[in-house]
């Protein structure tokens, strides 16, 4: 294992989270998937923890309020080094600002904002809380992709947004776009078209990485979530799209050295 970068330059992926409704029964699935344990983190928008792995922050989890029924999807937080400016930006490039900018105790400060596709994201301006901090182990996010419509628009917000350096990969039955910063892959764009699924429409889409994707997709199932799509190889490692008991998608990846 190793340490995260401290400061993370602003537009890298640093943090998930997730909000559920049972949440002592999501700390077990994630606890027997990935290995994680628990511990409170700030309850400014209700219960809220920490899995760790070896003592080091890997993710986010908390709770819904009984009368909330929002769509449960594990988020992407963007570094910032200012949230209330990059806040302003959202909303001048034709996205939505839905929470805050607003402190989370002393961890930092953040919002929830949506791009022009809908896409639902977090913005963490860090301070006592630097993100994840653990990088290439068993349990861990490896990599975040924004699954939309097509890129071409959506592209252009991001860009706007933490002036990624944009790389595209477009054809006629192909869309794609890495993001990079300072010339290092950070993130991608997977335009998807037609076949977008009506029920997650457009999101981003977290993977784990994991030491065997057959085992973990297995298990998975064995815990009470469903497979969406089964293991298969890709130009990154082998990989499947999964779904915890409450209906979170996610990916697990038994990636290549170079992810």
């Amino acid at each position: 294992m190793t340490e995260a970068a401290i400061r993370r330059k602003p537009g890298t992926p640093c943090w998930v989270s997730l909000m559920v409704h049972g949440l002592a029964a999501t700390e077990e699935f994630y606890h027997a998937l990935f290995g994680w344990e628990f511990v409170p983190g700030p309850q400014q928008l209700g219960p809220y923890v920490r899995g760790l792995l070896d003592g080091k922050e890997i993710a986010g989890i908390g709770q819904l309020p009984p009368d909330r029924h929002l769509p449960i999807a594990w988020m992407t937080y963007l570094a910032t080094d200012n949230a209330d400016l990059t806040a302003e930006t959202i909303r001048s490039c034709g996205g939505t600002v839905g929470v805050g900018p607003l402190d989370a105790a002393e961890a930092g400060r953040m919002a929830i904002a949506a791009d022009p596709a809908g896409s639902v994201f977090g913005i963490w301006q860090a301070a006592a809380h630097t993100g994840t901090a653990v990088a290439g182990a068993h349990g861990t996010p490896v990599w975040n992709e924004l699954i939309t419509r097509e890129t071409s628009t959506v592209g252009k917000f991001y860009e706007a947004l933490f002036g990624y350096d944009v790389e595209a990969t477009v054809s006629a039955d192909f869309d794609f776009v890495t993001l990079r910063l300072e010339g290092r892959p950070v993130a991608s764009l997977h335009g998807r078209g037609r076949a977008l699924g009506r029920d997650l429409g457009s999101h981003w889409m977290t993977y784990f990485e994991v030491d065997d994707t057959d085992a973990a997709a297995r298990l998975v199932t064995e815990l009470g979530g469903h497979v969406i799509q089964s293991p298969r190889e890709g130009a990154t490692g082998r990989h499947a799209t999964v779904a915890d008991p409450e209906g979170a998608v996610f990916s697990v990846v038994q990636s290549d050295p170079v992810l």
